[in-house]
């Protein structure tokens, strides 16, 4: 589990996590299937292509919820052969919804 970053904002329980996803992860509904788990875990933020076949995702909510997104995108849909998951922390931003980029 993530441990809270300790930033002050609206809810002190709120982190944000920057992903970067690595595998056969474009062309395979791995940015629509991102934004669904988002948006059922309640967790904010963005998911996009990258030029160099990765996709990159900002996660913002509570830790648990961003624990279990991130538990999904080690694997991705169905068709998707995730290689490689690299995370950072980031100060939470107050994002609303999830978008794709």
């Amino acid at each position: 589990m993530l441990a809270s970053t300790g930033w002050g904002g609206n809810d002190d329980r709120m982190i944000r996590v920057r992903v970067v996803v690595d595998g056969r992860v474009q062309g395979v509904w791995y940015r629509q299937s991102c934004q669904r788990e988002a948006e059922e875990q309640g967790v904010t933020g963005w998911v996009r292509n990258n030029e160099d076949g990765s996709v990159e995702a900002a996660l913002e909510g509570e830790p648990e919820a961003v624990s279990r997104v991130l538990e999904w995108m080690r694997h991705g849909p169905p068709h998707a052969i995730v290689t490689r998951v690299v995370t950072h922390q980031e100060v939470p931003r107050n994002e609303r919804g999830f978008a794709i980029r």
